[in-house]
Formats: structure tokens, C-alpha cells, sequence
């Protein structure tokens, strides 16, 4: 099978379009056909840390196909089923908390080649009304939207939330979700066209990352945000926050280390969230509810398997607003 295959370098420089051996399912798995994957920042964060000694790794934990193997012991599927790939592994209940979620695409091969091989649990119906492209995108960055914001963050309609570094899938996930919520949504970008195309997606305010947000005398105070960012940005939330809000962290793109005034997050009775992807019952939870809302993902670009180095080039550069598709032929 043709696949994209990362190995002997780190970074970019280790993807390689080249063909790979698909592995006959097991007992309990399924070998799907892949139409459609997508890329995202996790992958270049584990391409970023592999040296020349790790074996060769399929990235990519997004994707969506048709069934077309079956191992033994699998029930409820079908060769010809078409799917969507949940990308978290061994977590089917969202109480039973991983300490790290092991993740298709790292430590096992991921979705950007013809061909996976993977649990059956992990394989569910395709939304029919999403197109191959927008169902390969959906997964990773959806689910942690829908678990940052709902299960962890509690989101509830009328509420006023910010989302930092508008753009990115997760964030752009988050807008959209919490748009059809009824929640009241901020956003944050460095780019004036990125501030305007959230906008036309339902946001009710673009602020500049660069700016003194406390100055905006018509900006009400935060209930909940969603930090994907970390420490470049963290000081200025404790300025907006509501006392008794809800700070959601995700990601820490600017670095691991912070540091927080405490005085501003117990007297506030400020609340510190972790969450990361989200279980298999949550996966369930996420496609119904868009589902039931008619989200569309927003695609920003769409390139076949072999250009994948490009797409990645693009986001490593934070040019994308939304998604960028993988076609797999």
C-alpha cells in the first residue's frame, strides 16, 4: 500500500511517500480502507521528538474509510461499512482516565496510508451527511473540543467563553460547538483575517493576541477559557476572568513551564481544568451531538497523499484556519 512513512530523521525532513505492508486484522480488529485523513499539531509535535533510532511510524491520527477486512471475534461490523476512525486507544469509558491516552498515529501506525489495521471498537459509523474530506478531519480535534468544553469544561448555554489562538482544528472545533450551545463566544488571533473569519462563523468578538484585553471596556468578564497556549498568554486571563471561572487547558504550544500568580486564582476561586482527547463513550457522545447540530468541519486545504509534507508545512507555519484534508486513493 502507498503510505506516508516518517523514519531516520526528525522533523519534516523524516516523511517519506512510499509504500508500506498493511497488516491482516486480528481477533477483534478491522482493516479499513482509507478515503479521506487529516493532520494535525500532535503529529508534528511527535515527528519534532523521534530520533534516527525509532522505528518507522505511519503518523496520523484522523481518518475515515470503508471496512473492507474482518478479523474473528468482531461483531456489529460489515465488510462495505463506512467508518469513522476513533483515534483514542483503550479508553472506552470517559471515567476510567488514562494517564497518557495512547493515540492512533503514536506508538501505533496511524491513518495517513491506503490502509489501518486497528481495534474494532475503534471504527464507527460515518456521519452520512459528512463528505469523505470532512469525516477524515473530524476525529481528533472534535473530540477534544466536545471533552474540553462539555465534560470537563461544563459549558452551559448564555455562558460567555474564550478561545485563544483562533484557527488551529480544536479551536475552530470549540467555536463552532459552542456557537450552536448558545454560548457567547470570544475569540484570539495575532491574524485580522483569522479574527474576521471567526467572526463570520458565529463569534461574537475577535480580539488581537497582542492586545491589553483589559482595556476593552465592553468586553464582559469570561466564564470559561480554553487554553491551548500556556504560558504566553496565561497572565493575561486572570485579568478577564470571572470569579469562579473555569480555566480548560489543553495544550501548552508556547511551553510547559508557567508561571501563576496564585493569589489571583484562590481568591477568585479560580478553577484549573486538564483535559486531553476523550474516551470512546465521549466519541459516541461527540458524533451524535454534531450530528443532531449539522456541524460541518471547516476545511482550510485539501491535498492528496502524496503532498502531505506540504499541508504540514502549512500548519507548521500556523497559516490554516480549520482543517486540512488528506485525499487517499
Amino acid at each position: 500500500m502507498k503510505a506516508i512513512i516518517h523514519s531516520d530523521q526528525s522533523g519534516l525532513e523524516g516523511l517519506q511517500y512510499t509504500t508500506s505492508n498493511a497488516r491482516t486484522p486480528g481477533h477483534d480488529e478491522v482493516q479499513v480502507q482509507l478515503r479521506a485523513a487529516g493532520i494535525n499539531h500532535r503529529d508534528l509535535f511527535i515527528m519534532a521528538e523521534r530520533t534516527i533510532q525509532d522505528t518507522a511510524l505511519i503518523p496520523g491520527s484522523d481518518g475515515a474509510g470503508i471496512i473492507v477486512q474482518i478479523g474473528e471475534g468482531v461483531s456489529g461490523l460489515a465488510v462495505g461499512d463506512e467508518v469513522i476512525i476513533h483515534p483514542t486507544l483503550g479508553w472506552p469509558y470517559t471515567s476510567d482516565i488514562p494517564i497518557v491516552p495512547d493515540i492512533v498515529g503514536g506508538p501505533t501506525d496511524g491513518t495517513l496510508a491506503q490502509y489501518i489495521t486497528l481495534p474494532a471498537e475503534n471504527a464507527l459509523p460515518k456521519p452520512s451527511y459528512l463528505s469523505w474530506e470532512e469525516a477524515g478531519v473530524l476525529s481528533l480535534s472534535a473530540l477534544t473540543a466536545y471533552r474540553a468544553l462539555f465534560t470537563r469544561g461544563e459549558l452551559k448555554a448564555g455562558e460567555h467563553i474564550l478561545i485563544p489562538g483562533i484557527g488551529g482544528g480544536v479551536a475552530t472545533y470549540a467555536l463552532l460547538m459552542a456557537v450552536a450551545a448558545g454560548a457567547q463566544v470570544t475569540v484570539t488571533s495575532r491574524s485580522e483575517a483569522k479574527r474576521n473569519q471567526a467572526l463570520r462563523l458565529g463569534a461574537a468578538r475577535a480580539l488581537d493576541s497582542h492586545a491589553d484585553w483589559s482595556l476593552e471596556n465592553d468586553l464582559e468578564p469570561v466564564d470559561i477559557i480554553l487554553d491551548s497556549i500556556g504560558q504566553a498568554m496565561f497572565p493575561k486571563y486572570v485579568d478577564i476572568i470571572r470569579p469562579g471561572g473555569r480555566i480548560v487547558m489543553y495544550g501548552a504550544s508556547s511551553g510547559d513551564d508557567l508561571n501563576i500568580p496564585i493569589r489571583s486564582i484562590f481568591f477568585p476561586q479560580i478553577s484549573l481544568i486538564g483535559t486531553s482527547m476523550g474516551s470512546r463513550e465521549e466519541f459516541v457522545q461527540m458524533l451524535q451531538w454534531v450530528k443532531d447540530h449539522h456541524i460541518h468541519p471547516v476545511i482550510d486545504g485539501v491535498y492528496p497523499l502524496q503532498d502531505t509534507a506540504k499541508a504540514f508545512k502549512r500548519m507548521e507555519k500556523g497559516e490554516q484556519f480549520g482543517n486540512l484534508a488528506i485525499l487517499v486513493k
